[in-house]
């Protein structure tokens, strides 16, 4: 089955208001792919309390770093993801779009994350889990206006506020947007 049209590696999916899985209520969801089997993303707006040296325990090095996890998704909690705009300090990344990488090389992450670490929250992102759609899932889902696809921007990657990312991805969508960008979460709260 081919995939009538596709959302393109860095773009964004804000969630739709009338989403109200708590995995993805209010979320905006960073996409690395999306093909004819299925697609691939990060919600960017969900930090955790959890750090690095909580559950990164099999690095030594990692295992030291305080860094701040997000939540990327329902998709293999147990693993790591991590994005980041330094690849002068983090190599073996594969570059995503335009100065955004996905991994690369652990050791230098670690360095990086432990060295500098104010630096680091600035340009580095850690996630537990990923975002994932099978086969015609995702386009289910965009036809049902789950899904508001909006451009990608690195400041809204690393912004030092992810919980007001959807909203300001939501009002950047333009002025018929911008009402949805006040409704709460679940619209029982009114």
């Amino acid at each position: 089955m081919a995939v009538e049209w596709q959302v393109a590696p860095g773009s964004f999916l804000a969630a739709g208001p009338d989403l109200t899985d708590p995995n993805f209520a209010h979320s905006v969801v960073l996409m690395c792919r999306h093909d004819e089997e299925g697609a691939y993303g990060l919600v960017i707006n969900r930090p955790s309390d959890v750090r690095a040296c909580d559950v990164l325990q099999a690095h030594a090095e990692l295992a030291r770093s305080r860094a701040r996890m997000f939540v990327g998704g329902p998709v293999a909690l147990e693993s790591l993801q991590v994005l980041h705009r330094v690849p002068e300090r983090i190599d073996g990344g594969e570059e995503l779009v335009d100065g955004l990488f996905v991994g690369g090389d652990l050791d230098a992450l670690a360095r990086y994350l432990n060295e500098a670490p104010e630096e680091a929250e600035r340009n580095v992102r850690l996630f537990m889990g990923y975002s994932g759609w099978g086969p015609g899932q995702l386009e289910f889902e965009l036809s049902a206006f789950s899904w508001l696809p909006a451009p990608g921007a690195l400041s809204s990657i690393f912004s030092p506020r992810p919980q007001a990312v959807w909203r300001d991805v939501v009002r950047g969508l333009g002025p018929r947007f911008r009402p949805l960008a006040d409704e709460p979460p679940d619209p029982y709260m009114n």
